[in-house]
């Protein structure tokens, strides 16, 4: 016994196809846009572990106003031969945390070391002691306000939730609709 099966096309039937069209564009932006936020991240990393470029924050007001309290910096590991007065730098010392500040004095040392007199732009004297160095990293650009934006983006939980998303984007993306492949095949056999 065969069935015939009657599709309903009124004026005021309200075709599945169209509900599907829209699921799909929805469906492919957001894939898109996740394919694309994947690709720039990659990118990114290569470009930064190339160019030794990194990402500092800034907890302290010490280079305010140039750069408040909260700030996030663009920096790039530069040889301390190529640093001049002006520059804002960040330095390493040994058992505490880098600081950066503004490069007031230059004063080479051997083997391709200097030594750096710096000073933060809110401070009024410059700090405690030279530093000997020979690499340094230097700031390229700043944006105020991003650091506690970048804090909570590392924590633990948001980069679980937003997996989580990604993967349930990437699942519901691929997986089988009704009317898709085996369906529209046997459809289409039977007619």
């Amino acid at each position: 016994m065969t069935t015939l099966e009657v599709e309903d096309v009124g004026p005021h039937a309200d075709p599945p196809r169209r509900r599907s069209r829209v699921g799909s564009v929805v469906r492919n932006t957001l894939l898109n846009l996740a394919a694309g936020g994947g690709v720039l991240c990659i990118v990114l990393v290569i470009l930064a572990a190339t160019f030794h470029i990194s990402l500092i924050l800034f907890k302290t007001g010490s280079m305010s106003p140039a750069i408040p309290a909260g700030s996030v910096a663009l920096v790039r590991q530069i040889p301390a031969a190529q640093v001049e007065i002006g520059d804002v730098v960040t330095v390493d010392r040994p058992g505490r945390l880098p600081i950066t500040h503004r490069v007031i004095a230059i004063k080479p040392a051997t083997d391709g070391q200097v030594w750096l007199t710096l000073r933060g732009d809110a401070n009024p004297a410059p700090d405690a002691a030279p530093y000997l160095v020979s690499t340094v990293r230097r700031v390229l650009t700043s944006a105020a306000g991003l650091a506690p934006v970048i804090v909570a983006v590392s924590e633990r939980w948001v980069m679980v939730a937003v997996t989580l998303t990604i993967s349930a984007l990437v699942t519901w993306a691929f997986w089988p609709r009704d009317g898709s492949g085996r369906a529209r095949r046997a459809k289409h056999r039977a007619s």
